[in-house]
């Protein structure tokens, strides 16, 4: 590890105080692993501003004295996109502090929230106002608004509603030499160029750092239905899917689809967890609809779609409502606990999902005897979360860097082959960096190594993660 910057830690103590940096191991330590435990790193200290102002004059210090920044929220991302490189050089941002809702408009359906606010706290403030945030996934309770933006986010609301980047109305940013871009105000209509809001959402803190966001709000749905289907296959399970899409319209909120090997290992994760159906299905479907009279609506479509599904259950209350989307919500981590897979975040044409994953599944399990692949998601936006778990007893750490890189590299070669994308809504981190570089279109790298090359010539922004590490290599 280099010797760290004395002058620059000086400086920044002084700019921050006690409750704004700190070199503290023991309280950087939890912030320098990844979720996944996969990546961890060091830091030459963890600042935590309360402003945009202190951001911002951070940054200027950053660059004068050439210090990385690698900056975090939640800390839940699943690519390694928040964690710093273990040569210690970079400085490790949190934007925890900054977590105000700085106003909510009812009558234009709005919300400013600064970087740091908590998604749940996000639901709970818009709720509050008899409106909703209309995006939500499993790790609601950590994820952090300037994290959602930096990724763009999906989850299961992208159906009817789209992943982060249709959420996002104005943005406000720190940029790589300290200046403050503020564009918070949403306009329906300016064409006064390029829309510079989409150049930093989704961009992982490469090109500078939210650190605030106005978002838009829905009106709170008057009830809601959730719905549990046993299905015979993914085909029939897209069958429903466009039927319901034909029927229902825009009361049609979520269709997540799993098969019963991932419910099965969510029962065994969950004590109290019981399974909707009283039979086992080889697919499984989980769909929620909003209007005035979701239940009827819900009734009346799955006796119109008798044939095209085995079993189904509607739930009889919130609590039970709750209880099945946390199936759904508990399948990663229960694989996890099973043993080391392969986790892949990827896309292909919404048409072609069914296809791909009864197509994959076995090409992968043939050329890795022992191996068992499965894909579950969002049925709905063609998101197939696809994981490839490891023989039994295999060694986490061998498996995961000799088989399982060889793996990823063949899931990602099907996508490609597939007209898809090695990232649906996860980012591509420091995980997915390599593989990006041997896929995507050359042009299209072309004009992101130059836009981070004129917004962050230093290549101090979140180093080693997307763009930058990409741009070594041209």
């Amino acid at each position: 590890m280099n010797r760290p910057p004395e002058r620059f830690i000086a400086q920044a103590e002084r700019l921050l105080g006690p409750r704004g940096f700190t070199r503290d191991p023991d309280l950087m330590k939890p912030w320098l692993t990844d979720w996944r435990g996969r990546y961890s790193g060091a830091a030459i200290g963890m600042a935590s501003p309360a402003s945009t102002a202190e951001v911002a004059a951070l940054v200027r210090l950053c660059a004068e004295s050439a210090v990385p920044i690698v900056p975090q929220g939640g800390n839940s991302g699943m690519s390694g996109g928040a964690t710093p490189s273990p040569d210690g050089r970079s400085l490790l941002l949190s934007l925890r502090r900054m977590n105000a809702v700085r106003a909510l408009d009812v009558t234009a359906g709005t919300i400013v929230c600064e970087a740091g606010v908590i998604l749940q706290s996000l639901h709970v403030a818009a709720e509050g106002a008899g409106l909703r945030f209309p995006l939500t996934l499993g790790g609601k309770g950590s994820a952090t608004v300037g994290g959602l933006i930096s990724t763009n986010a999906g989850g299961t609301q992208v159906l009817r509603h789209g992943s982060m980047r249709e959420q996002v109305l104005g943005l406000e940013a720190v940029l790589a030499d300290g200046s403050v871009w503020s564009a918070l105000t949403p306009l329906k209509k300016d064409n006064r160029g390029i829309d510079l809001k989409h150049l930093l959402i989704g961009a992982e803190g490469t090109l500078g750092i939210v650190t605030a966001a106005t978002l838009r709000l829905s009106p709170a749905p008057t009830a809601r239905c959730v719905a549990w289907i046993g299905l015979s296959s993914l085909q029939q399970a897209r069958s429903l899917l466009t039927a319901l899409e034909a029927s229902a319209g825009a009361a049609l909120e979520g269709f997540e689809v799993l098969p019963q090997s991932c419910l099965d290992a969510v029962l065994a994760y969950l004590p109290d967890a019981r399974s909707p159906l009283g039979a086992s299905h080889p697919w499984h479907a989980l769909i929620e609809l909003v209007g005035d009279a979701p239940a009827l609506l819900a009734e009346q479509l799955l006796a119109d779609a008798a044939a095209l599904l085995n079993d189904a259950v509607i739930a009889q209350s919130e609590a039970q409502a709750d209880a099945f989307w946390l199936l759904r919500e508990s399948i990663s981590p229960a694989e996890r606990a099973k043993g080391p897979a392969m986790q892949h975040d990827i896309a292909v044409p919404v048409a072609l999902m069914a296809d791909f994953v009864d197509a994959a599944v076995p090409a992968i399990e043939a050329r890795w005897p022992g191996t068992r692949a499965f894909g579950f998601g969002h049925l709905g936006d063609g998101n197939v979360h696809f994981h490839v778990q490891a023989p039994p007893g295999s060694d986490r750490e061998s498996w995961e860097a000799d088989a399982g890189k060889e793996i990823s590299r063949a899931v990602h070669d099907l996508v490609s082959e597939w007209h898809g994308t090695i990232s649906a809504e996860h980012g591509i981190g420091q995980m997915k960096v390599a593989e990006l570089v041997r896929l995507a279109d050359p042009v299209t790298l072309d004009l992101q190594r130059r836009i981070k090359q004129a917004l962050d010539p230093q290549g101090l922004m979140n180093p080693g993660k997307l763009l930058a590490r990409a741009a070594t290599t041209a």
